[in-house]
């Protein structure tokens, strides 16, 4: 199953395959500890922690650079990641943007690529967001997600966090008029 098209693309993001050459680019989003501050793992901004999470993303075969798609700069990443065949389901996370992004269409842009990606090979996706990223959990409802609960989630390298656990699945997508 391919989980890194060569791209997704609208009228405000494109999707490309996270690559090692990436990683200067990114990481100077990912450098703003603000990013980082309702997340689980807040010290993502320190060069060494951002390094192992790029090394999880490279390995996970799933993983975007996200850019503007006017100006191509670097604005975040996301990734799809944990394909459960048994399932039929995906997981969509590991998602940040730039500050200057938030309140604006990037975010519900990616995410309608990626769910109508995913839809096409998937009947279920999942999404995890730490329990204090009320940030996040806003978005998550806004697309419509169901929230189904809480669980200890491992990070690649990092400590279990506490995150809420949301899904859409295609009937519901289907029925979305946020899609």
């Amino acid at each position: 199953m391919n989980w890194q098209p060569d791209f997704l693309e609208n009228e405000f993001v494109k999707l490309v395959p996270l690559a090692e050459s990436h990683f200067e680019q990114l990481y100077v989003v990912a450098s703003d500890p603000l990013i980082w501050e309702q997340h689980p793992n807040k010290n993502r901004y320190q060069l060494n922690v951002f390094k192992n999470f790029f090394e999880g993303a490279i390995l996970s075969k799933g993983a975007f650079l996200i850019t503007d798609a006017k100006t191509n700069e670097a604005i975040g990443s996301s990734r799809f990641c944990n394909y459960n065949p048994d399932k039929d389901s995906i997981e969509i996370g590991y998602t940040f943007y730039a500050r200057k992004c938030w309140g604006k269409p990037y975010n519900r842009s990616t995410k309608q690529l990626m769910i109508n990606y995913a839809l096409e090979k998937v009947n279920v996706i999942h999404f995890y967001v730490g329990a204090e990223n009320i940030r996040s959990q806003k978005a998550m409802e806004k697309l419509g997600a169901i929230k189904l609960g809480e669980l200890l989630m491992p990070y690649y390298g990092e400590p279990d966090r506490l995150n809420f656990q949301y899904q859409i699945d295609r009937h519901l997508w289907d029925a979305n008029i946020l899609k």
